[in-house]
């Protein structure tokens, strides 16, 4: 029974881009979303009409549904609409005068002045004449790009940078591959697999697996969490699948995951960062037993007897022995022979939601490659023994199951919509790890790197050199951000604080639709509509079941005064018209002289359905359109079975067409390199980290911290909402009423610290504090603390050395790449130390800090505390 007047459907996939998951019934009433529920393919769709598909496994079946297995974030995505956080009209620092003093120094400090839209939109369109006139254009950096709400037209990130690249040029943030970070620096040089470097022949791997694993190997993964923002429930739904057919599932990770907590058969727990010596010592058992796939690897496979010489120990005079690994990662020698020995019995896949800290930690290539090698050595691509990539995305490779190119519209389509990032990057660029080192970059002086690091460039684009600023430009002057939570997602956000204060930014622009992170830094913020307010068209590919595209209409009017992206930036190209030149017509130019709907036909007309099957009547009737199982979809190859069986005639992206244990690209380009040599190794310390438990930094910082995906949150989005903040593992509210962020700490540990359930702690080294509340566990490993990364800022005191009472735990991670010649984030697996806190002292210190509690334990912040007059 409907409770509304009117149903509309939206794509609710809440870290993307156009394309996504979770379609989703929306009910509103009275202009005002009052639920949203999942959507029943069989009110306008039978089985028959959607090819309905099934796997047959050992006497069962496993089948789509005819139900969408949305994500709890779907469901409770009406209170970010309505929260009392959303930045209700255009606001800027009271202290920045574009035509006197702009005090940088107080970014983060002072409060905020309610401006027209009039007032904002002249102002920005004075500073970039200003800025372009003075400097040049590429002193204007642009942030768009990363995770946001669904969008194609309204775009979550990008509108900008098309708005600048059409009216002269900008300096632009390039995307990482973040949560495949080791992937893209390490597998790619052992078997190539573009353009992730994670395995990307998934065509039919969960039927391959169902019929012929014996087990999956979980290594730092977690289905029953990460999938939420991006595909709902089917990678949970799998899980049970795999248990009611026998397939085991073994979970290696410092933590027990909610996956882990509910399917695993077997947890092997492990320090973080510490999987290489793991990999290495079962490599060694598999050396000296005899006991791997010696044909395999002597044709699929090149350079296998450098990889032998060093586990053996003939290059160091160390064998990389189960015990030598026991001292290192805390896995029992016995548990790793175990575990060695019976994935060389059995047919074993492995499997990665992105991976986790597992991948996103210092020197993150090494474990990358030396899982690609262990496949290799037991012959990976032969049925049941694959890769599993993105177990959340999509079930089999979706493109495989129906005729929609997966993820995005054609490309002559997808470069007309306005959300849409550039496709090439600029001349000028900045890596999204080395933000903070270009803000601060002295006159005359350069930042250098290798690779564009964006994750779909070749991977010989890691052996291209680049530098900012360009020669003859002037640095960075004006940032306009889309994406303002650098400091809460990348490494080392203490750091990009203190960048934000430097003298060399001019104006720091934020668009968002709250107020959280970095806006809470910026000169102006304009306020953005959410994805339930908006007009718009939407692809669903990644849920695992049918894919469809969506007709989206808005379920509520728009808040207070606030514009999607695309209005809004078409409000600045409109005062930029009025300059004349360059800005003629650019207006004009962006919107192609087009309404939203107009836009919304070209979507459809451009998404991939076959034109006889095109109804324009029928979807905007309906609201969506869903596409039949492609046919045949069972009979294609699996995996890397065309590898294994022909490497000639189906060769890996390597320069040798093989699986490379010696990487010839970086034998070539660095051949010095200690950090990231040809041939993966553990890598104790080095000259640009020191994060071991080995190390002389540990006698003060003992513990690794995990910081994970979020099970609460989709990265930095959902922290404030009241529905989840209730969970006893979402937040732990302390004595003094505050909600802080859980710190797992394990028994034996907090014993020693003296610390229990409910008590505010201190996780802290050198770069900082960040607050948590303790939640005592033996699902966390000796030796660590788990605290999920994407909290956000609620800074006492902001900047390195700074401390931060939200949890943000990304401020106090190292400012250091992957590597010397590896541009990745470093946000997993570093050292902290723990403490308990006395909070009263430090309100007594910082008393200023806690005038205004922002953050509740009901709702979180509340955007008047950050005005000048609420």
């Amino acid at each position: 029974m409907k409770t509304s007047d009117k149903t509309i459907y939206k794509n609710m996939s809440l870290c993307s881009f156009g394309n996504g998951a979770n379609l989703t019934a929306v009910d509103s009433k009275d202009g005002k979303v009052v639920r949203m529920r999942p959507v029943h393919y069989d009110e306008h769709y039978t089985k028959e009409d959607l090819n309905y598909w099934t796997i047959n496994a050992k006497g069962h079946t496993f089948e789509p549904g005819m139900k969408t297995l949305n994500s709890p974030f779907t469901f409770i995505y009406k209170t970010r609409t309505y929260s009392p956080n959303r930045i209700p009209f255009p606001l800027k620092r009271v202290d920045w005068d574009p035509n006197g003093e702009r005090n940088p120094q107080n970014r983060g400090k002072s409060k905020f002045e309610r401006i027209s839209w009039d007032e904002a939109t002249d102002i920005i369109a004075s500073e970039i004449k200003r800025i372009d006139e003075t400097y040049g254009r590429n002193s204007i950096f642009c942030q768009g790009d990363g995770h946001g709400e669904t969008g194609s037209i309204h775009g979550p990130h990008g509108t900008m940078a098309n708005l600048l690249d059409m009216t002269g040029g900008l300096t632009m943030q390039a995307r990482q591959p973040d949560s495949w970070e080791g992937w893209y620096w390490g597998a790619k040089h052992a078997w190539g697999n573009e353009p992730l470097g994670q395995n990307t022949h998934q065509h039919n791997l969960f039927k391959d697996i169902s019929e012929n694993s014996d087990a999956l190997l979980f290594w730092g993964c977690d289905p029953e969490t990460t999938p939420w923002g991006w595909s709902g429930q089917q990678a949970s739904r799998l899980c049970f699948w795999f248990t009611e057919i026998g397939v085991k599932q073994i979970h290696i990770a410092p933590d027990v995951n909610y996956a882990n907590a509910v399917h695993s058969d077997m947890w092997i727990p492990i320090l973080p960062n510490t999987d290489a010596a793991m990999q290495l010592a079962i490599a060694y058992v598999w050396m000296t037993e005899g006991t791997y796939d010696t044909e395999y690897v002597k044709t699929h496979t090149d350079g296998f007897d450098w990889f032998e010489y060093y586990v053996l120990g003939n290059e160091d005079g160390v064998p990389k022995t189960p015990e030598w690994a026991e001292e290192k990662c805390h896995v029992p020698a016995y548990r790793i022979k175990a575990l060695a020995r019976y994935w060389a019995k059995h047919n074993v896949s492995i499997g990665h939601c992105n991976g986790g800290s597992y991948i996103r930690s210092c020197y993150s290539h090494e474990p990358a490659r030396l899982e690609v090698y262990l496949l290799a050595m037991q012959a990976v691509g032969k049925p049941g023994r694959n890769q599993v990539k993105f177990i959340e995305w999509a079930l089999i490779g979706m493109d495989s199951f129906n005729p929609l190119p997966p993820g995005h519209f054609l490309p002559e389509v997808r470069a007309c919509y306005h959300g849409s990032v550039l496709g090439e990057l600029p001349a000028s660029f900045i890596p999204k790890t080395l933000v903070p080192q270009c803000i601060t970059v002295k006159e005359g002086e350069k930042v250098e790197w290798y690779g564009h690091t964006t994750s779909r460039h070749h991977r010989t684009d890691q052996f291209k050199h680049f530098q900012f600023p360009q020669d003859g430009d002037h640095g960075i002057k004006m940032i306009w951000s889309d994406s303002p939570c650098w400091s809460t997602c990348w490494n080392g956000g203490n750091e990009f604080q203190d960048a934000l204060t430097n003298p060399n930014l001019e104006f720091f622009l934020v668009e968002h639709p709250w107020m959280e992170n970095d806006t809470l830094f910026a000169d102006m913020i304009l306020p953005i509509s959410t994805t339930l307010e908006l007009d718009d068209f939407g692809v669903d590919t990644y849920s695992g079941q049918f894919n469809s595209v969506i007709w989206e209409e808005h379920a509520c009017d728009h808040q207070y005064e606030s514009l999607s992206d695309y209005e809004a930036v078409v409000e600045v190209a409109k005062k930029l018209e009025k300059f004349g030149g360059i800005y003629e017509d650019c207006a004009s130019h962006l919107t192609g002289d087009m309404t939203v709907e107009e836009w919304q036909e070209i979507g459809y007309r451009g998404s991939g359905i076959p034109e006889d099957e095109q109804d324009l009547e029928l979807i905007k009737k309906q609201g969506y359109q869903m596409l039949p199982t492609r046919e045949g979809w069972d009979k294609e190859p699996a995996g890397m079975i065309e590898f294994y069986e022909d490497p000639d005639n189906n060769p890996m992206e390597t320069p040798t067409g093989k699986i490379e244990f010696y990487s010839t690209g970086l034998a070539n380009f660095f051949p010095d390199d200690p950090e990231r040599q040809p041939v993966a190794k553990w890598i104790e310390e080095s000259e640009s980290h020191h994060e071991r438990i080995s190390c002389e930094r540990a006698k003060d910082y003992p513990f690794l911290l995990v910081s994970n995906h979020p099970r609460w949150r989709i990265h930095a989005n959902f922290d404030d909402c009241p529905w989840t903040r209730e969970i006893e593992t979402c937040k732990v509210v302390g004595e003094d009423g505050y909600a802080y962020e859980p710190v797992w700490i394990n028994p034996v540990d907090a014993e020693k610290l003296g610390i229990k359930s409910g008590d505010i702690v201190e996780v802290f080294n050198e770069r900082g504090t960040v607050l948590g509340g303790a939640y005592v566990s033996e699902r966390i490993i000796p030796g660590a603390v788990l605290q999920d990364h994407g909290a956000e800022t609620d800074p006492i005191v902001s900047g390195v050395g700074g401390i931060d009472r939200g949890g943000a735990n990304n401020l106090i991670a190292p400012s250091n790449t992957s590597s010397k010649n590896a541009a990745g984030e470093v946000t997993g697996g570093y050292l902290v130390g723990v403490r308990k806190c006395d909070i009263n002292a430090l309100k007594e210190k910082y008393p200023e800090a806690f005038d205004t509690q922002y953050y509740t334990a009901e709702t979180g912040t509340n955007v008047y505390d950050y005005l000048q007059e609420a």
